[in-house]
C-alpha cells in the first residue's frame, strides 16, 4: 500500500473507531441505552488528537476549532433553547393538553399516517428538519405514551417526515446549497426531486395506514385546556411564517412563562427550575455535539476528506457511474461531517465539474446531492436530528434508527432513479 493510501486510512480511522466501539459495545451489552454515545466519542476523539500532526497544543487547537465552529455553536444554542422550552411547556401542562386535543381529532387508524403527514407538511413549510422535530416530537411522544405505542417507532415517524421537507423545501438550506453548487433553478431541482421523494412519501404513508389498521382502541381523551395548547401552536405558526428557529423557541419560552405565571403553574423559583431541568436534559446532547465537531475537524485537517474524494473520483467510467459516485461522495462526506449542508457545500464544486464533464442534468445532480445527504443524515446517531429526537423522546438514537421507514424507502427510490434513468 502506498504511503498516501496509508495516511488516508489513518486519517479516517477515528470515525471508524467510534462506530466500532459504539456499535460493538452496544451489541455486547444487548442494549444501546447502556452505552453512552459520548463515551465512544471521547475515546475516538482522544485517538484523533493522538494521530494528528504537530505539537499537543496545536492538535488541541485544531480540535477546539472544530468544536467551536459557528455552525456547532448555533446548534448548541438551539439545543439549550429547545431544552428550556420543553421543560417549561411540560411544567405548565402543554404536552398533556396537546395530546388530549390530538386524541380528540385523530381517528385511531390514522394516527401514524397523520403524524407523518403533519411532519412532512411542517418541514416543507419551515425548511428545517431540526425545527420540525423540536415542535412535533413532544406531541408525538405524548400520544405514544398515552396510547401505549412504541415511543421509538413514533419518534421515527416524526424524524422521517422532517427529512421530507428538508430535502424538498424551497427555503431549506440543503436545497439552496445544492442548487447554487451545480448552478440550477430551485424549481427545476424540485421537479427532479419530487419524482424521488414523492413516491417514497406515498409508499410510506401507505405503510403507516396499513400499520394503523390494527389500532382500534385509543385511550379516552381528557379535557382539552386550549390555552395550554398555545405554546406549541405558536411555535408551529411562527416557524411556518419563516422566523428563525432560535427566535421561535425564545418566543415559545416567553409564552410558556406568561401562561405559567398567570395560571399559577409555577412561581419564579418554579419557572427557573423548569428552565434549568430542561437545559440539563440536553447536557449529553451538547457534549456529543462538541466532541463530534472537534473529532471531525481533526479528520478533515489530517486529509481524511480529501482522501475519500480522490479515491471515489477514480471510479467514474460514464454518466451513470458519475451519478453513483456523486451520491457516494456526498454520503461519505456527510458521514464524516454529520451535517448535510456542509456535505453538499464540500462536494458541490466536484459535482458541478462532473455535471459538465459527463453532460449530466444539473437538476439531477442537485437532487442527488440533496437526497443522499438527507438520507445519510437520517441514519447517523450523532447527527443533530437524531440527537434532538433522542433528547426529546428519551429514547436512544440507535433505537430510533431501525424504525426509520421514510429514509430507507427514499434511499431505494433514489437508487432506482439512477438505475432506471435513460
Amino acid at each position: 500500500m502506498r504511503k498516501g493510501k496509508a495516511a488516508g486510512w489513518l486519517a479516517i480511522s477515528p470515525l471508524i473507531l467510534f462506530l466500532g466501539i459504539y456499535f460493538t459495545s452496544s451489541m455486547l451489552a444487548g442494549d444501546f441505552n447502556r452505552i453512552p454515545v459520548a463515551s465512544a466519542f471521547l475515546l475516538a476523539s482522544v485517538f484523533a488528537v493522538c494521530i494528528s500532526h504537530g505539537s499537543i497544543s496545536g492538535r488541541l487547537a485544531v480540535f477546539s476549532k472544530g468544536a467551536g465552529n459557528p455552525d456547532i455553536m448555533l446548534m448548541i444554542w438551539i439545543f439549550v433553547l429547545a431544552g428550556a422550552f420543553a421543560g417549561t411547556a411540560k411544567e405548565i401542562g402543554a404536552v398533556d393538553a396537546t395530546v388530549n386535543a390530538a386524541l380528540h381529532i385523530l381517528p385511531p387508524k390514522m394516527t401514524f399516517a397523520g403524524l407523518f403527514a403533519a411532519s412532512c407538511f411542517m418541514s416543507m413549510a419551515v425548511g428545517t428538519s431540526v425545527g420540525t422535530i423540536v415542535a412535533l416530537m413532544p406531541i408525538a411522544c405524548g400520544i405514544a405514551t398515552e396510547s401505549g405505542f412504541d415511543t421509538a417507532f413514533v419518534a421515527a415517524i416524526i424524524v422521517g417526515g422532517a427529512f421530507f421537507g428538508d430535502n424538498l423545501s424551497f427555503i431549506s438550506d440543503t436545497t439552496i446549497a445544492a442548487t447554487r453548487s451545480v448552478g440550477c433553478q430551485m424549481t427545476d431541482k424540485f421537479k427532479a426531486n419530487i419524482k424521488i421523494a414523492g413516491p417514497a412519501a406515498l409508499i410510506v404513508t401507505g405503510i403507516y395506514l396499513w400499520q394503523g389498521f390494527g389500532t382500534d382502541v385509543m385511550p379516552e381523551a381528557g379535557i382539552v385546556e386550549w390555552v395550554k395548547l398555545t405554546p406549541y401552536l405558536s411555535v408551529i405558526v411562527l416557524a411556518v411564517c419563516g422566523l428563525d428557529v432560535t427566535a421561535v423557541l425564545a418566543a415559545g419560552l416567553l409564552l410558556c412563562a406568561v401562561i405559567g405565571f398567570a395560571g399559577g403553574s409555577f412561581g419564579w423559583e418554579g419557572f427557573m427550575g423548569a428552565v434549568g431541568k430542561g437545559i440539563y436534559g440536553m447536557g449529553e446532547l451538547i457534549i456529543v455535539t462538541l466532541l463530534a465537531g472537534g473529532m471531525l475537524e481533526s479528520i478533515r485537517r489530517n486529509g481524511g476528506l480529501d482522501f475519500i474524494i480522490t479515491s471515489l473520483s477514480r471510479l467514474i467510467r460514464g454518466s451513470r457511474s458519475a451519478e453513483f459516485v456523486m451520491a457516494a461522495l456526498v454520503s461519505i462526506v456527510n458521514l464524516f461531517t454529520a451535517n448535510n449542508t456542509i456535505a453538499i457545500l464540500t462536494t458541490g464544486n466536484i459535482a458541478s465539474n462532473m455535471t459538465k464533464h459527463f453532460n449530466l442534468e444539473p437538476r439531477r445532480a442537485a437532487s442527488i446531492l440533496d437526497t443522499f445527504s438527507c438520507l445519510v443524515q437520517g441514519f447517523i446517531p450523532y447527527g443533530a436530528q437524531l440527537l434532538m429526537a433522542s433528547a426529546l423522546s428519551g429514547v436512544a438514537a440507535a433505537d430510533i434508527i431501525p424504525h426509520l421507514t421514510y429514509p430507507l424507502v427514499l434511499g431505494l427510490c433514489a437508487i432506482a432513479a439512477i438505475l432506471l434513468h435513460k
